[in-house]
């Protein structure tokens, strides 16, 4: 049965299963996940075959915290040009911005090098992840992606009624790609890649990577998420974007949360093969859930490239303190290529976070690879402090 025949309530439950399903949920929702687990008593937010997530304490109000270190938001965004262009956009509320998300398509395409079929918007690169997802799974099938990953594709792709394959990461924290081209079988429907990886800010080396989305493609698609590339040195540099230009079947996506700072406006991008578009887009058209002052928004911050250099400095400025301290108290982080750290804690997770919120700063906690680890995001230098202090009275 194709996407367009399945019956209506079927594809309603499925589209229902899936919304409790995303791992990474946006604020509101996540902090009620929060409130229910914590009501259950439950030690583990999310448990997934491979790694867990700890249930935080009781959400506070986040205007009251010192460091809000959760969520790998950009604390210096968006630039001074998208705010005043999103505020003017205000004013042309009342019509539908088909056409300002045109000119914008046509805008990241001379951008990207790639056609405007070979684009499809939608609010946040997590959006498209899980619409991917409820296409291609709806008859089952398999996702292969590494251990740990992202889980919001994957999520949904599990409750669409696929499964996962998990496949760790190599000793130095890059995708295993041997390992994932092994793994591929005839219920494979997709390879996802994230990079750099989520959540252990690492990246996988570009020839490597590109030589395997080139071959790889030919058999089963390969969705490779950089919503955090524009970070890493080299930028997008490593983007695996030319290979959808030369008509791979290799989705990427990108997102203005990170850099851009514009993760509460909603504005994400998915470059893929336009047949492979033109399958997503048969069920759900990613543009309706963009405003048009996110779009204003969004284009102008484009164009804002000193303010994104200036975001990619104080990135780089945070991350080196920090790092810096971690040593200092003895502790190996993985290494970091984007706007937060990953470092291990000797002792239980859910204990760990008590304490750190106890002195208002949020992070995150995860257990895999039989080992407890703290997910930091970047903030300011301001909120960085406030983070070392606590984690000086923690793990002494």
């Amino acid at each position: 049965m194709t996407s367009s025949q399945l019956p209506r309530r079927d594809w309603i439950k499925k589209l229902a299963l899936s919304i409790g399903a995303v791992a990474v949920a946006p604020t509101a929702l996540w902090a009620d996940t929060v409130e229910t687990a914590r009501r259950n008593n439950q030690k583990f937010l999310y448990r997934n075959p491979v790694f867990d997530e700890f249930t935080p304490p009781k959400i506070p109000d986040l205007s009251t915290v010192k460091a809000r270190l959760v969520w790998n938001e950009n604390p210096h965004g968006p630039s001074k040009m998208a705010a005043e262009a999103f505020q003017k956009a205000v004013w042309d509320g009342n019509h539908y911005s088909w056409s300002t998300l045109n000119d914008l398509v046509e805008k990241i395409a001379v951008f990207e090098g790639v056609s405007p079929d070979q684009i499809m918007m939608g609010p946040g690169s997590s959006d498209l992840l899980e619409k991917t997802a409820l296409v291609l799974f709806q008859d089952g099938g398999n996702v292969i992606s590494a251990d740990p990953s992202y889980m919001s594709l994957v999520s949904v792709a599990k409750a669409a009624g696929g499964s996962w394959k998990a496949i760790k990461l190599t000793d130095d924290y890059q995708h295993d790609l041997d390992a994932m081209e092994a793994a591929i079988d005839a219920d494979t429907k997709l390879v996802y890649i994230t990079n750099p990886n989520n959540p252990t800010a690492t990246i996988t080396n570009t020839e490597k990577l590109k030589d395997f989305c080139s071959r790889v493609s030919e058999r089963v698609p390969v969705f490779v998420d950089e919503a955090y590339l524009e970070l890493a040195p080299g930028g997008l540099e490593g983007s695996m974007a030319p290979l959808v230009a030369e008509g791979k079947n290799v989705f990427v996506t990108r997102t203005f949360s990170k850099i851009h700072g514009m993760a509460g406006l909603r504005m994400g991008y998915m470059l893929g093969h336009k047949d492979s578009l033109a399958a997503i887009n048969e069920i759900t058209r990613g543009g309706m859930g963009i405003s048009g002052p996110t779009i204003a928004a969004a284009s102008a911050s484009m164009d804002d490239s000193e303010y994104l250099e200036m975001c990619k400095t104080k990135f780089d400025e945070a991350r080196n303190y920090t790092m810096a301290f971690l040593d200092k108290k003895g502790i190996t982080p993985m290494p970091s290529t984007t706007n937060f750290i990953i470092f291990p804690i000797e002792m239980e997770g859910d204990a760990f976070l008590e304490q750190i919120y106890e002195r208002k700063v949020v992070v995150r906690a995860f257990k895999f690879w039989d080992q407890n680890w703290c997910r930091v995001s970047l903030g300011t230098m301001e909120e960085m402090k406030h983070f070392t202090d606590a984690i000086d009275e923690i793990l002494v």
